[in-house]
């Protein structure tokens, strides 16, 4: 899905992924994880775009990378959490009133060790952002992958 993202199939996957979400009291700001690559990973953009379309959510490009990292799917968890650390910068805080009471949710297609999640939250957390979780559209199995992750 990566190199050919077909869009009703990530909006299928994203009703089935807002079906298990909880109803907020404000709608969530969504914030897609980066890719330092020139071609990078367009799912998690895309599946922003779907929630933003099927359930109201805002979506919001606050971070950006600060430096290219290795590729990771070779990478132990211990390495992951370095290779990520520092990876991410948040492009402004909130505006006076903006995240009161709104959630904040970063969105990724997969976790593996959640280095890339943690990385991305403390950016946001650093500058006043309330990040409460984070949406992916699959999980690594634990103890299954190649990577010991």
């Amino acid at each position: 899905m990566r190199q050919r993202p077909e869009e009703a199939r990530i909006a299928a996957l994203v009703q089935v992924l807002a079906e298990g979400l909880p109803q907020w009291r404000r709608r969530p700001l969504l914030v897609p994880v980066p890719s330092w690559k020139r071609r990078g990973n367009p799912l998690p953009a895309l599946v922003c775009r779907q929630l933003v379309h099927q359930l109201g959510y805002r979506h919001d490009g606050l971070l950006e990378r600060s430096r290219p990292v290795l590729g990771q799917h070779h990478l132990k968890r211990a390495m992951r959490l370095a290779n990520q650390e520092g990876a991410f910068r948040c492009r402004r805080g909130p505006r006076p009133g903006e995240a009161t009471g709104r959630p904040v949710l970063i969105v990724d297609d997969i976790l593996t060790s959640g280095a890339t999640g943690c990385n991305a939250a403390q950016a946001l957390e650093t500058l006043g952002w309330p990040v409460v979780g984070m949406l992916c559209l699959a999980r690594t199995p634990r103890g299954r992958s190649r990577s010991g992750s």
